[in-house]
């Protein structure tokens, strides 16, 4: 499948992530990730010959991913979230292939409309990035479009071992959400 949409009803499937699993998180508040940085990823040795860095705007791709599951999540990814803007980007230092990146982000404001989350990127202790990062959460201009494939979503969730983890505020663990599960059956029962 392609990344774009070819019919209304048809899912968007993400092409590229920019973390590889969560270490923490906790529902409505809080998500932290990590994005192992790889010379053999494609877009490092192209960005700038001779200076192996990753692309500024991958870093942040990498925080949005981070901030927007964490967003989704909230209302048990029944809200379609988008990245709408970055408020504020202040880059520290660069990241190279060996470093290990740590997302955190932290939900500051939740509403119908849309979402507000402050994010930072570290390699070990050093600050590599502080952002702001306003979600939109889509409409029902939107109905019927879905931004992912549900059972596909809920596979990519589990390999980032976002139930292995994740909290819920009250301390207990995470569930998938039951629409997720019966899309995943669904999927598993076509299969068969």
């Amino acid at each position: 499948m392609s990344s774009t949409t070819v019919g209304a009803t048809e899912s968007i499937l993400m092409r590229w992530f920019w973390i590889d699993r969560f270490i923490e998180f906790e529902s409505g508040r809080r998500a932290v990730a990590i994005k192992n940085v790889s010379y053999a990823e494609e877009q490092i040795p192209d960005y700038a010959f001779a200076i192996p860095v990753m692309p500024a705007s991958l870093i942040i791709e990498g925080l949005a991913q981070t901030g927007g599951l964490l967003v989704g999540e909230h209302s048990d990814f029944r809200n379609r979230v988008v990245l709408a803007k970055v408020g504020k980007a202040i880059f520290h230092d660069h990241a190279s292939p060996g470093d290990t990146l740590t997302y955190t982000a932290e939900i500051e404001d939740v509403r119908s409309g849309g979402s507000i989350v402050r994010a930072t990127a570290h390699i070990g202790e050093r600050l590599l990035v502080e952002a702001e990062i306003v979600f939109a959460h889509l409409d029902d201009r939107f109905e019927g479009v879905e931004l992912f494939d549900p059972a596909m979503f809920l596979g990519a969730l589990r390999s980032y071992m976002l139930y292995d983890v994740g909290k819920k505020a009250d301390g207990s663990p995470l569930e998938p959400p039951q629409h997720l599960l019966e899309a995943e059956k669904a999927l598993l029962a076509d299969k068969s």
